[in-house]
């Protein structure tokens, strides 16, 4: 059993926490750092989390054997290199950085103290995504052509508030939310993006975000692909690859359409899984050399990339090239 720290525990620390506490062989939080200890009190005392609010601290803590980082995502960086530096394995919610430079010297500082850094894109992990994957790398839909992604999540009408709202660290509408989720799913399925072109479309209803993203995406395998979001609509999740052969749609978290050249569609539908736990406990495997975190440091980086060249786009109203790798 692996004890952890959760740095951050707004909505999505709590998430994590809930996630694996009681429920996981593998990894437990022993620990907290937080902001505000009182406003987290009821969370922690039950959870049974020491809590702190000095990260230096924590990572000087002989029990505390990793590190999970649920925090806004300027500070992310720092806070990985400072955890690899205190020999700690360290787990980052997406985005891993809002730089590739920030997001370099992150998995730099992790090389060098040669510990694991496990990337929070949980979708990976939803058994729709697992079995369009699978699908791809089996080579049953032939060569990929083209990928369409789709995004829409009211959480904006709850969450929008504090750090969120500001545009230093939600750059592109709801791009840094959960728009590189897809962002994620394409370079796991096609490979690293070379060029990127993104539309945003904002009306501005007080109190809350009502906009509309599309990113056009060219791959450096030759691929095409699209993902657009709308926030302020009602949850939907689609991710699309078409092949030489046929193609499969992932939908939301359990279903997969299948449509395969000479054949009629066909409907696959999968148990739920816990992406969440699964995604820690993925982590933990990484910790004690079980097998490999599944996001390789070179998509961690592509995934930056796309995500500062998808902002590019918007300020210079042009597309982007993503330099080589």
């Amino acid at each position: 059993m692996i004890n952890a720290a959760i740095v951050g525990l707004g909505r999505w620390g709590r998430n994590l926490v809930e996630a694996v506490q009681g429920k996981s062989s593998r990894l437990r939080f022993t620990h907290a750092v937080v902001r505000r200890p009182d406003a987290a009190s009821e969370f922690t005392s039950r959870h049974g989390l020491q809590v702190s609010t000095d990260y230096e601290r924590v990572l000087a803590e002989a029990g505390v054997q990793a590190v999970v980082l649920a925090t806004p995502h300027s500070l992310h960086a720092r806070q990985i290199m400072a955890a690899a530096q205190a020999g700690k394995p360290v787990f980052c919610e997406k985005p891993l950085a809002l730089s590739v430079a920030d997001a370099e010297q992150a998995i730099a500082a992790c090389r060098r103290a040669n510990v694991p850094l496990g990337l929070g894109y949980n979708k990976r992990f939803w058994p729709s995504m697992r079995e369009v994957k699978r699908m791809v790398e089996s080579g049953a839909l032939g060569d990929v052509l083209h990928i369409e992604g789709h995004f829409s999540n009211e959480s904006t009408r709850k969450f929008y508030r504090g750090w969120r709202e500001r545009p230093g660290e939600s750059p592109a509408g709801g791009l840094t939310a959960t728009g590189v989720h897809l962002l994620d799913a394409f370079i796991g399925l096609a490979g690293p993006v070379r060029r990127v072109r993104a539309e945003l479309i904002a009306r501005n209803p007080a109190p809350e975000p009502v906009d509309t993203l599309t990113v056009f995406v060219q791959f450096a395998g030759g691929a095409s692909g699209v993902l657009c979001g709308v926030r302020s609509t009602p949850q939907y999740w689609r991710v699309h690859v078409f092949g030489t052969n046929g193609s499969a749609e992932a939908l939301e978290d359990t279903d997969v359409i299948v449509r395969m050249s000479g054949a009629p569609p066909k409907r696959l539908a999968f148990e739920p899984a816990d992406a969440l736990r699964l995604e820690l406990e993925a982590f933990a495997n990484a910790i004690d050399n079980v097998a490999p975190y599944p996001i390789s440091y070179d998509q961690m980086l592509g995934g930056v990339a796309a995500l500062e060249a998808a902002v590019r786009s918007l300020e210079e109203n042009d597309a982007v090239t993503v330099p080589g790798r």
